[in-house]
């Protein structure tokens, strides 16, 4: 079912030095040891034909910086029928700024462009973006107008996605970051995975097993 360069893409994962005994597949993943399937699923917003992979974040957190390399990498490997969808988190405080941050780039249409800007701002320059003002100017760059950007951040809509991902992630029962969900229902950790670099690899055989599942 793979495509020759998406299988080849997984042999240099495992070759990359994931730290897994064998070569992870939807066959030898063991539940509790190398992900965990949620007590109740969560409704995701993929097709019928589609598989949803959720990325939960937050910007400020130094274990999803150094995950967006291998994870990024891995994005790019994926078939049409995966629907990768990336999620801030919400734990209060500067969390919720940077969900708020992450939904008005969003809005304003700039967010791919920004989002590896916004952790390299954060974790290699040693910029906050934690209030209204230095977001604002930070969005500046992208040919957006401050007073834009701040009624973007301020938007009926920003606040209310805000909540929706708070909501998602309190059905999800995260505790914390990063963390990877397939299909709504199975959970991959740094810790469930023994590393971040093992992430994608983990969510990848569980992507195929969604598959198998539904041909079964």
């Amino acid at each position: 079912m793979f495509k020759p360069f998406r299988t080849l893409q997984s042999a240099l994962f495992a070759v990359a030095g994931l730290g897994l005994a064998t070569l992870a597949t939807a066959d030898n993943l063991v539940e509790g040891q190398h992900y965990e399937k949620l007590p109740e699923p969560v409704e995701t917003s993929a097709g019928e034909d589609q598989v949803e992979v959720t990325e939960v974040f937050w910007y400020g957190c130094p274990h999803c910086y150094n995950l967006q390399s291998s994870v990024t990498d891995w994005y790019e490997t994926l078939d049409e029928d995966v629907k990768v969808v990336h999620m801030p988190a919400t734990m209060g405080g500067d969390w919720n700024t940077h969900a708020a941050m992450f939904y008005a780039a969003e809005e304003l249409g700039i967010r791919e462009e920004a989002h590896a800007d916004f952790f390299h701002a954060i974790h290699e320059e040693g910029e906050r973006l934690n209030d209204t003002d230095s977001i604002a100017r930070f969005f500046s760059q992208y040919d957006v107008s401050e007073e834009e950007a701040r009624q973007a951040l301020d938007a009926f809509g920003v606040k209310a996605q805000v909540n929706k991902a708070n909501s998602r992630m309190r059905a999800m029962r995260l505790m914390g970051v990063p963390a990877l969900v397939v299909d709504g229902r199975y959970l991959v950790t740094p810790s469930s995975a023994g590393s971040l670099e093992n992430m994608p690899q983990i969510a990848d055989a569980l992507v195929e097993r969604v598959r198998q599942e539904r041909t079964d």
